[in-house]
């Protein structure tokens, strides 16, 4: 007897593995294996909404905060554009007359 509803194939386009106990990413909500469930395995576009990690600043080395779902390069780059303290965010900033 088969059981053809059973399992969910992986959805990285190199594996299209048949899972009989898949994984939904929690970020781009796609099924993977075992093999492709993290996210730089499966290289998910979404992971910037669920990873916690605070980026900090190249220039002046201070942590920026980023919200749940904004995207932490532009959070960095408005923070270099507005606020950053450094010597070339500074000059960029300045008006020449």
């Amino acid at each position: 007897m088969e059981f053809p509803d059973l399992g969910e194939h992986c959805s990285e386009k190199s594996c299209k593995r048949l899972d009989f106990l898949p994984m939904k990413c929690d970020a781009c909500q796609e099924i993977f294996c075992k093999d492709h469930i993290t996210y730089a395995t499966h290289k998910c576009t979404s992971s910037y909404k669920k990873d916690v990690q605070v980026p900090v600043c190249p220039l002046c080395n201070i942590p920026i905060p980023v919200k749940r779902g904004e995207m932490p390069d532009i959070k960095v780059g408005e923070h270099i554009d507005r606020d950053c303290k450094s010597d070339p965010a500074q000059r960029k900033r300045k008006v020449c007359c």
